[in-house]
Order: C-alpha cells, then sequence, then structure tokens
C-alpha cells in the first residue's frame, strides 16, 4: 500500500476485507507498484451493505476497485476479483501476455480459480464452523473436489514453474487460496508440484507485502 502523498497521480482505492478473494487483488497491486489506498469495508458489522459500498459493488462483495484513471480518463468502479486482475493487468501491460494462444492459457487457469478453487474452499471454510454430525456430508462432498483440485494444479505444474508458463494473473489468482491447504484438510505433501510452486510465490516481495495488509 502507498502513501497518497508519495505520488503526483491520484491513487487507485481498493475496497478490502482480509480474504482469500481479497489478497488476489493487493498482491497485484503491489507487484505493479503502482499507487493504491484502502478502505477496509467491515463485513462482520455489514458494511458491504452500504450504500456508498453498493455504488462501487453492487454484489455487495469484496473486493472492489476505484480506478480515477479509466480507460477514457474517467473514473471506473470494477468489483469481482476476477475481472479486476484482468483488467489491471491490461491496464498496465503485466502479468498478462501479449499473443491470443498465451492468454487463452492464463484465461483458462484464471477462470478455473474463479468457477473452481474459490468456490469449493469458500464451502468448506464455511462448513468446517458447523457441527461435524450437521456438516458430514457437505465437508465430504467438497474434501473431495478440493483434492481433485489440487491434482489438476500438481499435475499442471508437474512440467512447468507456473500455471501458464510464465508468472502471471493466474498464479496470483490461485495462490491465496492455495496457501491455505492446512485450512482445507490437504496435506501438501500429497502435492509436491504445488508446494514448490507455493514457496516461488510467497517468496516474492510484492506477494508478501500484499498479505500483510490487515486491518489492526
Amino acid at each position: 500500500m502507498q502513501d497518497d502523498g508519495e505520488w503526483d497521480e491520484e491513487p487507485i482505492t481498493l475496497y478490502f476485507w482480509p480474504t482469500p478473494n481479497n489478497f488476489k487483488i493487493s498482491i497485484m497491486l503491489e507487484e505493479l507498484g503502482v499507487p493504491y489506498h484502502v478502505k477496509f469495508v467491515d463485513l462482520r458489522s455489514g458494511e458491504q451493505f452500504d450504500p456508498a459500498f453498493l455504488a462501487v459493488s453492487p454484489n455487495n462483495k469484496v473486493p472492489a476497485i476505484v480506478d480515477p484513471d479509466g480507460p477514457d480518463g474517467r473514473q471506473l468502479a470494477i468489483f469481482e476479483s476476477g475481472a479486476i486482475l484482468h483488467y489491471l493487468a491490461r491496464k498496465f501491460g503485466a502479468f498478462y501476455p501479449s499473443s491470443e494462444r498465451a492468454k487463452a492459457d492464463v484465461d483458462q487457469w484464471l477462470f478455473w480459480q474463479v468457477a473452481g478453487l474459490g468456490p469449493i474452499a469458500g464451502q468448506i471454510f464455511r462448513f468446517r464452523l458447523e457441527p461435524p454430525e450437521q456438516a458430514s456430508y457437505a465437508m465430504e462432498r467438497f474434501s473431495k473436489e478440493m483434492a481433485r483440485l489440487f491434482g489438476v494444479m500438481d499435475r499442471r505444474l508437474s512440467d512447468r514453474d507456473y500455471l501458464a508458463g510464465s508468472y502471471s494473473i493466474a498464479d496470483i489468482a490461485c495462490f491465496p487460496f492455495a496457501r491455505a491447504w492446512e485450512s482445507l484438510g490437504l496435506d501438501i505433501k500429497d502435492y509436491p508440484n504445488v508446494g514448490r510452486w507455493l514457496s516461488a510465490v510467497g517468496a516474492r516481495p510484492a506477494v508478501q507485502k500484499g498479505l500483510s495488509l490487515k486491518k489492526d
């Protein structure tokens, strides 16, 4: 997160709460090295339903951003983490390739995270809060699917360093969820390629800085 006073241009505003989906965007902004400041949206107190926030994110969820310098020079608000990653990558020309074949490769893994890895992880996080006797069926179902998804990642990473060739928004999207393997009830020793990838991505200074964003 950059101090507003260090920059001549107006920074991007990140509406944020410290969850894996949100860390995707804080990591991306740190990787880009662009100015931004954070507005914490306290989900515990219902701030996501505030009319001012709904004007930015009509789905009443974080993350969301407001870019004061949109494509036409006018302010642009964006919600949905995948859409935000795509926008930032295109705007700043980073972590997203130029060839159509390489773009397709990145996109399929980005959308794989948005449609599969993230939602299944969210269900596991949710049902782990329930008494075991009430959540046994759901936990068995979602845990099996999560193990399958990690297997997909592990096979993909068996012959490459990153999910889509070079480090990209696909890795940024998947990393905050994959790093929570223990909370997801998995043993990373069963997925050695994912473990190696987690170590490599987690060692990046911008990733560490993005993950450090917390509300006191």
